[in-house]
């Protein structure tokens, strides 16, 4: 057997044996951990954190918020044990000033861009509706806190629309109040997650163009485990849940693409 077939094999077999070892130790030892959540995510977030109570016993307790501003708080000590970031840059930034745990750093989804519009009929499937005076207001969610609001300044850039539509801009303190926005009339459409408005790639409500991926950066959302949980069990193995399956599928269906499997085969 080749060399590196068998050190992938056997990597495969010691993360088994934690994910084993950490599910029977957390039901011998139950805790509660505080999970810092991208205000995108936070549906997904919340179906994903009861199943991990169900199988484990741990208790989750979510705060929602901006990914920016989950970084300023955590730099002033805030007493969170895990962060699921909108990014993938502000974990990074945590490991730079040593604030998060080497080596836990994992993409868990990758974020789909969507124009969107409560009413049935604004969005017709493509970019269109930004050409003409057909809305007085467009939501999007502050750059300088949300990846998702940098991914839709790229896009109206590369479009050509950033210019003719700028004095136009709502700007959210995130992506769910750049999506309450659209949501209770005070702009007529935004750039908003596709898992706030569709389910197993059906639109709920509404109108949208979903974005290609070739008109702005890859949403690369990633955790990370924060020093507050260094020593938890219930946070690293919330971390390794992240990773299974099960855990896969129910983002997938909330409209996230996630990582490519690694293949069993030696590169």
């Amino acid at each position: 057997m080749p060399i590196c077939l068998f050190s992938h094999r056997l990597a495969k077999s010691i993360k088994l044996f934690l994910i084993l070892f950490v599910a029977f130790w957390g039901n011998a030892r139950a805790e509660s951990i505080n999970v810092a959540v991208a205000s995108n995510f936070i549906a997904p977030a919340q179906e994903i954190a009861k199943l991990f109570e169900n199988e484990t016993g741990h208790q989750i307790k979510i705060s929602s918020g901006s990914s920016g501003k989950f970084f300023a708080q955590i730099q002033n000590g805030a007493p969170f044990h895990v962060l699921l970031s909108a990014d993938a840059l502000i974990p990074v930034n945590l490991l730079k000033e040593g604030l998060a745990v080497p080596s836990t750093q994992i993409t868990y989804a990758i974020g789909k861009l969507v124009l969107w519009s409560s009413s049935a009929e604004l969005v017709t499937g493509n970019d269109k509706v930004l050409d003409g005076n057909k809305f007085k207001k467009i939501a999007i969610a502050n750059p300088e806190l949300a990846p998702y609001g940098v991914a839709a300044i790229e896009t109206l850039k590369h479009l050509g629309q950033y210019q003719h539509i700028r004095t136009k801009i709502v700007w959210g303190e995130n992506i769910a109040q750049a999506h309450q926005f659209v949501l209770s009339g005070n702009a007529e459409l935004g750039f908003v997650s596709a898992s706030q408005v569709m389910r197993d790639g059906k639109l709920i409500q509404g109108s949208a163009w979903i974005v290609p991926d070739t008109l702005h950066s890859a949403i690369l959302q990633d955790a990370v485990l924060l020093n507050k949980g260094k020593n938890s069990i219930a946070a690293r193995s919330f971390l390794i849940f992240l990773e299974s399956e099960k855990v896969k599928k129910i983002i997938q269906e909330y409209g996230y693409g996630t990582p490519e499997k690694k293949s069993d085969k030696a590169p």
